[in-house]
């Protein structure tokens, strides 16, 4: 374990280049020595599990993030969609939004696009099997749930080319740093979105989609129905569903199989046992989960491990450093793909829990058991690129060879 000292001083606007590559460590000896951390500007970052879902579970710590990104982000394209969209916000706005979304990501909803999801998995993993070699992020790992999420928007295949940029520019925006060319990039990528979006829209409103699986429709439909959303609303509820729908599984299939590879004793108990294939993505979702921090502001003093934390305190959630608390996870380093109970944060908690988060395992759930069944062996193929971001965990580029079973 690292020393209290090396600790210290430890800032997310400052970490050490080994922290991308591997936070664990950190996030242990923050957990031992230092739980509650002091961050610049009088925030504090939460280590252990039982504090960060007091702070998920507390009615005084809200999702509203205009005070602490208009200091970041300023008056821009990136400030009015993270201010706008579901995920940051509180309610009414946060209620009214979910409430429609729901209707469209139940269970009765993801059965339907099983069926479809299976297909198109099985049309990718047979691409790659006729390749041998290829980027398990850029080939397979990404396109599934620009699939999903495009159908579930009703964005025509055609169209869907920028998407997977736009998200992780948009997003890149959420980073403790944000430097001029990653806000540059970020405006644009809002801008241009919402351009896309003011056409589709206007084209969904002359000729609606099926109002049971169709988000957009039920989003435009809710306006007739009382639940009324400005334009703007709109547009932005519309690019949190692709970036959140996106960048979350994306890194989940990518985590997931660089898990299985770390350790192939688990990834032979997977394959001698598909039932396990559930639990598995449980695992990978804890064990090296594709977000490693939430963010809070306290609108009432919280008590936090012993101490009080003040009105207006900005709380870092370490979702990646309760993921590994001991204290919740029994042999909490090791990888095990049959663990339970396995009640990890990945999705988060409480009122703001993801509402895709049933969407993102059957995903993973698909993309993961159908890759192993399809191939007998799968191996590093050359070195791989992981996205060097703090709040996103995930790889850029991941080669592999595979071998047909």
């Amino acid at each position: 374990m690292l020393s209290a000292d090396t600790v210290r001083d430890f800032q997310l606007t400052r970490v050490p280049p080994a922290f991308l590559d591997d936070p664990y460590p950190w996030y242990a000896a923050l957990r031992a020595h230092d739980p509650v951390h002091a961050l610049e500007g009088g925030g504090v970052f939460l280590a252990r599990y039982d504090d960060a879902l007091a702070v998920y579970r507390s009615p005084h710590a809200s999702s509203d993030k205009k005070l602490e990104f208009r200091p970041k982000l300023g008056d821009s394209p990136l400030y009015e969609h993270h201010t706008t969209s579901l995920v940051f916000n509180d309610p009414p706005l946060h209620t009214r939004v979910r409430r429609v979304i729901m209707g469209a990501v139940n269970q009765k909803a993801i059965a339907r696009m099983e069926a479809a999801v299976v297909q198109y998995v099985d049309t990718l993993l047979a691409e790659m099997a006729d390749k041998r070699e290829v980027d398990y992020i850029g080939e397979f790992a990404a396109q599934i749930p620009i699939e999903v999420i495009g159908n579930m928007l009703g964005i025509p295949r055609s169209a869907r080319g920028p998407l997977r940029g736009w998200s992780v520019a948009i997003l890149s925006g959420l980073e403790p740093v944000v430097t001029p060319p990653m806000m540059d990039a970020g405006n644009c990528a809002v801008t241009d979105f919402i351009a896309y979006l003011k056409v589709l829209i206007d084209e969904r409103r002359r000729d609606p989609g099926d109002h049971e699986s169709d988000v957009l429709t039920r989003l435009i439909q809710g306006e007739r129905d009382g639940e009324r959303l400005t334009e703007k609303e709109l547009y932005h509820q519309c690019i949190f569903m692709l970036n959140a729908g996106h960048e979350t599984t994306t890194n989940l299939i990518g985590n997931g199989l660089w898990a299985l590879l770390h350790n192939p004793d688990e990834l032979a108990r997977l394959r001698a046992d598909a039932s396990l294939v559930p639990s598995a993505v449980e695992e990978m979702l804890r064990y090296d989960g594709p977000i490693q921090l939430n963010n809070r502001r306290l609108t009432a003093p919280v008590e936090i491990c012993d101490r009080t934390l003040p009105e207006g305190t900005f709380v870092t959630l370490g979702i990646g450093a309760a993921n590994r608390d001991p204290a919740q996870f029994a042999d909490a380093e090791r990888f095990d793909v049959a663990r339970r109970p396995n009640r990890h944060l990945a999705f988060g908690h409480g009122d703001h829990v993801c509402v895709g988060l049933n969407v993102a395992r059957m995903e993973g759930r698909i993309a993961l058991g159908r890759l192993l069944a399809r191939f007998a062996t799968i191996e590093l193929a050359g070195a791989p690129e992981r996205d060097r971001r703090v709040r996103f965990r995930g790889f850029r580029k991941l080669p592999v060879r595979l071998t047909a079973a």
